[in-house]
């Protein structure tokens, strides 16, 4: 295993560890806005720090982005750790148990070790560049979907960007009206895991975060898919706006989305 696999391996299993024992208790759970519709608990905090402890402990001089710390500047500029110690804190908080830790390691701008781990169901998704992906020690990969009305397609609901809300209808319907089934599951980092394992053929979404992100993309791209931004081009880490899948899914979700993007979206 990659070094630093093992190192985000065992730091996603420490938060996950976090999260679970919580999770028992969620009368205890201490809830907090951080602006409409998005909301931080102590758990996401405790289990960010359970993730950095793991990472400092090994590689005291790398940069760490994490959701809820921001960006923590290690001596050692061309490593960065990009991390959610809980994508999918909605589902968390009212008890769905619908939710992961996202690790990616980049060096020099690019991912190269990829985790997500669902705590709950205690699965682990990974990926090293060019080595494959892995769901806990079997390799997986996309479907071999060729056409969009026999793909079960992932989404998100803007929910935090609900000026985008008009567009995204647009899209759903387009989507919705060409493929075979439709999934809103509510953690970004597992759809592109699910995507990645042949559970889903392809999936869409407006507006994420680097970190909700980084390591799913590479995830899909390492078991055979392709990723890129609402034009087809690859500025989805910048935009959020982001589309996944099998190749053939995910042409005939960019050649379906292009007539029907804002200015906003076009970027």
């Amino acid at each position: 295993m990659h070094p630093m696999q093992t190192i985000a391996v065992r730091a996603a299993r420490a938060a996950g560890q976090t999260i679970m024992r919580a999770y028992t208790e969620l009368d205890r759970v201490e809830v907090t806005a951080k602006g409409i519709n998005d909301y931080v608990t102590n758990v996401d905090k405790e289990a960010e720090a359970a993730i950095t402890y793991q990472i400092r402990k090994s590689y005291p001089d790398h940069t760490i982005v994490a959701e809820e710390g921001g960006e923590n500047k290690g001596d050692n500029k061309d490593y960065m750790w990009i991390v959610d110690p809980l994508d999918g804190t909605n589902n968390f908080v009212r008890g769905i148990p619908h939710f992961a830790v996202s690790i990616a390691v980049q060096y020099k701008g690019k991912t190269e070790v990829a985790v997500v781990y669902d705590p709950v169901r205690d699965e682990l998704f990974t990926a090293v560049r060019g080595k494959g992906a892995k769901l806990n020690d079997f390799r997986v990969r996309v479907t071999k979907a060729n056409d969009l009305n026999e793909a079960i397609v992932g989404t998100g609901f803007p929910f935090k960007a609900k000026q985008h809300t008009e567009t995204y209808m647009k899209l759903f319907a387009s989507t919705f009206a060409n493929c075979a089934d439709v999934r809103r599951a509510g953690s970004a980092a597992l759809d592109l895991a699910y995507v990645a394992a042949g559970r889903m053929d392809a999936f869409f979404e407006i507006g994420l975060k680097p970190w909700d992100i980084a390591a799913g993309e590479l995830i899909v791209r390492e078991a055979g898919g392709t990723v890129t931004d609402f034009t087809g081009n690859h500025g989805y880490m910048s935009s959020g706006n982001i589309i996944a899948g099998t190749p053939k899914a995910t042409v005939s979700l960019v050649k379906n989305f292009r007539p029907l993007l804002s200015e906003a979206l076009k970027r």
